[in-house]
């Protein structure tokens, strides 16, 4: 998937046809010594010569040269896998290198190119510079403009988009941020309605199953981006303690009543640590302790379970069929070794110093950083 496969592609052509090299060599007008340095991988044939190969076997230049310029889903996620663990075990200059060379022979697979910007948003930081930081996010928003700009596929053109606006939130472009998503963000437009449309198509058109299991997952993603609009709500409001409170007790019951905690522990966790920074910095710290401890378990489920990004349940039970069909389907954005590593950082947060000295907090902080075990 590397490297093109010319000399291997022509001497197997060659070979299923029952050919001989002089055979070949007098169709393409060439040397029989020529054929040989071809198929030894000695010399390469010219342009011409490629297009005249290539009609002789019957199959396109691209084929011949073994070259793929769209990549599958499944290849895509194995290079996504492959590049998180490489980020979590290897320098990260040699992994930028290798992202490059990916990027640049699959710059027309617009998917592929969409998943390596994702890439470089969730792992950028481990640059050991801010400059070298900034190149890997300016160089994601350009193969982010790139797509957009030609990509005929209106949802990877979407997803471009709002990545571009991220990773320029990154970069402190707020204003560039805004002129890129407050014309599509108007409560009044059309978009976001297209789901409750296409579940009742697939009513109509008696496809019973798949319209129970999209508006499944409409359901299970209308949750999610719930508590997740939530947590950036207490961040806004971390000063008042008392709407933050009302927050808190309704997010947890949405956790509660629908199992989130075990469909998805990392925005569980996300949900617990906000509610302890939000109890630190108002000074509340018995519950800024506890809401550690509830952060604690959800990283703890998501770094030993399975499937502890997205899955279904007794209720969701037809969602795993659309698990498949994302981009990344199970993967998980950051290898676990990666999110482990970066646990300690969590814990440096200001809101916990008034905690920090506590035997409690100690005791919680080594059972994730230090892989002790919780006498809970």
């Amino acid at each position: 998937m590397y490297e093109l496969n010319l000399a291997d592609n022509i001497t197997r052509l060659r070979h299923e046809r029952k050919i001989t090299q002089e055979d070949l060599a007098d169709f393409l007008g060439v040397t029989k010594a020529s054929v040989s340095k071809w198929e030894n991988a000695q010399s390469t044939p010219d342009i011409m010569i490629l297009l005249q190969l290539a009609a002789f076997f019957d199959i396109t230049v691209d084929a011949l040269l073994g070259y793929e310029p769209q990549l599958s889903r499944e290849q895509i996620r194995r290079f996504y896998v492959e590049l998180s663990k490489d980020f979590a075990s290897r320098p990260s200059g040699g992994v930028t290198q290798k992202i490059r060379a990916l990027a640049h022979r699959y710059y027309s697979c617009y998917p592929f190119l969409l998943q390596l910007c994702v890439l470089y948003l969730n792992h950028f930081m481990l640059e050991e510079t801010v400059e070298k930081q900034q190149e890997i996010l300016e160089e994601a928003v350009l193969w982010c403009g790139h797509i957009i700009g030609n990509c005929s596929d209106v949802g990877v053109c979407s997803d471009a988009l709002v990545l571009k606006a991220a990773i320029n939130l990154q970069l402190g472009r707020s204003r560039e941020v805004i002129e890129a998503l407050e014309p599509s963000a108007e409560p009044g437009r059309l978009a976001g309605k297209e789901g409750a449309i296409l579940t009742q198509a697939y009513q109509m058109e008696g496809e019973t199953k798949k319209a129970k299991s999209y508006i499944q997952l409409r359901e299970y993603l209308d949750l999610v981006n719930l508590a997740g609009d939530q947590i950036l709500s207490m961040s806004l409001y971390v000063n008042d303690l008392g709407r933050c409170e009302k927050t808190i007790q309704r997010v947890k019951g949405v956790l509660s009543l629908y199992g989130l905690e075990a469909l998805h522990p990392n925005l569980a966790a996300q949900f617990y640590y906000q509610s302890a920074v939000v109890y630190g910095m108002n000074g509340k710290k018995e519950k800024a302790l506890e809401a550690v401890g509830d952060f604690v378990k959800c990283v703890r489920r998501l770094l030993e379970e399975e499937e502890a990004v997205l899955h279904g349940d007794e209720y969701f039970d037809l969602l795993d069929a659309w698990i498949e069909k994302l981009p990344l389907g199970r993967t998980a954005p950051r290898d676990r070794r990666l999110v482990k590593q970066n646990l300690e950082e969590y814990f440096q947060h200001p809101a916990f110093d008034g905690i920090k000295e506590t035997k409690e907090f100690e005791r919680l902080v080594y059972i994730l950083t230090k892989g002790g075990q919780s006498n809970a």
